[in-house]
């Protein structure tokens, strides 16, 4: 019989495994050997984190991120094969969403090898949720371009759509560009225009606050270090 993959959830940052990971998730993992992970150093530290005593020494690591040769995919799956179940384990959040894991979901979904995604925090849906825009028609887009002159345009066009059908536009970056991001949102777009921004997810000190355009250039704040996501609606 064929093992699992499951898709496991991790933190957004430093906040206490218990408050954002299930119980009866974090027995799951503890029982499995085979990880295919973004980064196995800190995918090793999240095991520790829910268990201590947990033998990374007996367990296979694959790592999965843009550096890994598509060739070796399928034999990640190897182990699933052969009856054993592997976890899928993302730097932060859920993976095959905004981070490595797609890839692999696909191949088994090809091999007959059954998926299984665990509950987590997703700062998609979190940020969406405390935002008070529309949860029935959104996109989320991901980073958007490094390039500030096409960053723009995308930025005028999500608000152009969501000003027509009230659409909600969900979109990230690295900490590294988020005073970027800001900076264009902010001298860009219309003053009337709603922006939600959710920072530091989950954290002791998470903020998520939707006001206008206008508003924000007084009350904006440091994102400098802070993952965060931005939504344009209404």
């Amino acid at each position: 019989m064929a093992g699992k993959v499951y898709m496991i959830p991790t933190t957004l940052g430093g906040e206490q495994i218990n408050d954002v990971i299930p119980e009866s998730v974090q027995r799951l993992i503890v029982g499995l050997r085979h990880f295919i992970v973004e980064d196995i150093k800190s995918a090793r530290r999240y095991l520790r984190r829910i268990d201590r005593d947990f033998p990374i020494d007996d367990s296979t690591f694959f790592e999965l991120n843009k550096r890994t040769d598509v060739k070796d995919l399928s034999r990640f799956l190897k182990p699933a094969t052969e009856g054993f179940s592997i976890g899928v384990i993302s730097e932060a959040g859920c993976p095959g969403v905004a981070d490595p894991g797609a890839e692999i979901v696909a191949i088994a979904h090809e091999k007959g090898i059954r998926v299984a995604p665990l509950v987590g925090p997703s700062s998609i849906l979190l940020a969406l949720m405390g935002s008070g825009f529309s949860g029935q028609e959104f996109t989320f887009h991901g980073y958007l371009p490094k390039d500030r002159k096409e960053r723009v345009k995308r930025l005028k066009d999500f608000e152009a759509d969501t000003r027509r059908s009230g659409h909600t536009h969900l979109f990230m970056d690295t900490p590294f560009r988020n005073m970027n991001v800001l900076d264009d949102l902010l001298n860009e777009l219309a003053d009337t225009t709603q922006l939600c921004i959710a920072s530091n997810i989950t954290l002791p000190d998470e903020s998520v606050w939707t006001m206008s355009v206008e508003k924000w250039r007084e009350k904006a704040y440091d994102l400098s270090k802070k993952p965060a996501m931005f939504l344009i609606g209404k």
